[in-house]
């Protein structure tokens, strides 16, 4: 498989050999510790697609969201010393959530390591967590087809993340084949994804635990992607519930009359019932943490299946673990289950779900200052494109995007799961378009991660909107002025007031902005222009930005209020700058609750 001939440079070869492997695009930023690469690059003739950002965590942002909606290998390239550094919250965020990606990183001259040189940082070190699996040095030319070999590999086998750093010098060596001798390696190209099914004498356990329950529950995460009609049937068979984790939201649609929707601080009444009254969990391809909303230890028998065998009776104590693929495993398990001739389980939980979706109708048209943000995401629901591809930032956004909208079969979603951090919802969008520039794209995002790095990211949008053969890519900025989240976390969670001088955010005119770019953009400051407002943005001939004018006092409350929760919120109140509107729209939304 040898390239030596076509290729002049080790950075000649290294974008070839990630060609061959399969790579078309590359998310990153120049800098002269990878001037050879970026060279190389421009020789191959757009072979591979370079994606300019404008700060490195965005290019690792968008690596991860590529790996996230298209099962490939997401690749980001960033320069020796700070470049390097800048990729880290983003590789964080995949290696989290378990998305292959590798990071290609420059490193000072071979010659001037070890002498204290300009940029040069012990890269080796620094990676080391972040890409625990894999992290090398090339020290020398023959070296780099298995280094670029088992990166994508490992990032792929072990669904991590993987980096290579090359030194300056290196990369405008020439390259050299392993000579076929001793202490030299020689790899090839290739990776296919195992078919893991556990043993007919642990899915015979799993059936027997299943077929004995009278009320079981269902939780899914990503990792059920692609198994939805055997959760389906298994759902049906077991007559159970359905609850999503947040990154497996788009796996089953919410039309479904059993899918009870999220679960967790973000989730729904119908999953905290569910899980509270059940006496059997069987959990897919999830590893949802927040042992709290799951039923009390002992309460329910549990089955899980998980890919990972480290992260199965993680949560909570399971008396069947099964190792293996979901769709596979479910397949092999359903003609051991009984269909449960009793479906009160089922019918009580159906009747949870339709009068949820009724409060959560009240509450998004509950009167707020100026605009109550649920309405905004009510009002996009049934306005969602075929096929879209939806992201959400962290923060009160997110409750929005896990509760108020309803996902069709086809959608995709995502968002920073487990590592939750601030600022990807604009990245993971515009990897989204460039992997699928057919689709419309929507962040979800307030205005602290828009201000953080997403208006940034605005000019990168700016940059290459034409080439997508479709031109939507929506904007949802909740403008509130406030970081959001926190401040309830703070009033709810530990019963200190909003904290002004670290909470309220800088008004900033995000549609004007946006228009100043040659972008369009819209605000919206009465209630009765949202759904206008997303009709307008889903039929422009450019992406769009709509500045969403909301109340930061319209409370994301959990599905069920601790006592705990609510001693500290009484207690938070004696000092909080903004009690009185809060204390009205905190009522508006629990009466509703009370009513329905």
């Amino acid at each position: 498989m040898g390239h030596a001939t076509m290729s002049h440079t080790t950075s000649d070869f290294l974008v070839q050999r990630l060609f061959d492997w399969g790579v078309r695009r590359v998310y990153g930023y120049p800098g002269d510790g990878i001037n050879g690469i970026m060279g190389a690059l421009d020789r191959a003739d757009g072979k591979i697609d370079f994606v300019q950002v404008r700060h490195e965590e965005m290019a690792a942002f968008m690596a991860c969201a590529h790996a996230k909606f298209t099962g490939e290998v997401g690749v980001c390239l960033a320069t020796s010393g700070p470049g390097a550094i800048h990729l880290l919250n983003g590789l964080y965020d995949a290696k989290l959530d378990h998305q292959p990606v590798v990071a290609i990183v420059g490193q000072s001259s071979r010659m001037a390591m070890g002498g204290s040189y300009q940029q040069e940082v012990d890269l080796q070190t620094l990676f080391k967590d972040v890409a625990s699996e894999y992290v090398h040095t090339a020290m020398v030319p023959a070296q780099m087809r298995h280094l670029i070999d088992r990166a994508i590999r490992i990032a792929r086998a072990e669904r991590t993340v993987t980096c290579i750093i090359v030194p300056h010098d290196l990369q405008e060596e020439k390259m050299a084949e392993p000579p076929h001798k001793h202490s030299t390696v020689h790899s090839g190209i290739g990776f296919s994804t195992p078919r893991v099914v556990p043993r007919d004498e642990d899915l015979r356990r799993a059936a027997d635990v299943l077929n004995a329950g009278g009320r079981v529950a269902m939780l899914i995460g990503i990792g059920a992607a692609g198994a939805a009609a055997e959760v389906i049937e298994v759902a049906d068979l077991l007559g159970s519930g359905v609850a999503k984790a947040l990154l497996g939201k788009a796996v089953l649609p919410d039309a479904l009359p059993f899918v009870t929707g999220s679960i967790g601080l973000l989730g729904t009444k119908p999953s905290f019932v569910m899980m509270s009254q059940c006496d059997t969990l069987l959990m897919v391809g999830s590893s949802f943490p927040y042992s709290e909303f799951l039923p009390d230890e002992g309460q329910a028998r549990g089955v899980q299946i998980d890919i990972d065998s480290r992260m199965l009776s993680l949560r909570y104590p399971m008396e069947v673990n099964l190792t293996g693929d979901s769709k596979e495993t479910l397949r092999a398990v359903i003609p051991l289950l009984k269909r449960k001739r009793n479906r009160q389980w089922r019918e009580k939980l159906e009747k949870e779900i339709v009068d949820w979706w009724k409060l959560l109708e009240a509450r998004a048209m509950i009167d707020a200052k100026p605009v109550n943000p649920q309405r905004v995401f009510w009002e996009l629901s049934p306005r969602l494109p075929e096929r879209c591809i939806v992201a959400a930032d962290s923060g009160s956004a997110a409750s929005w995007y896990a509760r108020d909208l309803k996902f069709r079969e086809g959608m995709m979603g995502s968002l920073s799961g487990n590592l939750a951090t601030m600022g990807p919802g604009v990245p993971y969008v515009i990897a989204a378009k460039f992997a699928f520039p057919d689709r419309v794209a929507i962040a979800c995002v307030g205005d602290g991660a828009f201000q953080m790095n997403g208006m940034n990211e605005l000019i990168t949008i700016a940059k290459y909107w034409r080439e997508w053969s479709d031109p939507r890519l929506v904007i949802c900025v909740l403008a509130n002025r406030d970081l959001n989240m926190v401040t309830w976390e703070q009033r709810v969670l530990a019963g200190d007031p909003k904290f002004e001088a670290s909470q309220d955010v800088p008004d900033f005119p995000c549609a004007r902005y946006a228009e100043s770019i040659g972008l369009k953009g819209i605000r919206v400051d009465r209630p009765e222009r949202v759904g206008p407002a997303w009709d307008e943005a889903l039929a422009a001939d450019r992406p769009c930005v709509i500045e969403f004018i909301t109340d930061p006092e319209v409370p994301p409350l959990p599905p069920h209020i601790s006592p705990e929760q609510a001693r500290n919120f009484i207690k938070s109140l004696l000092h909080d700058p903004d009690r009185g509107h809060m204390l009205k729209q905190s009522l508006k939304e629990m009466l509703e609750a009370f009513r329905k």
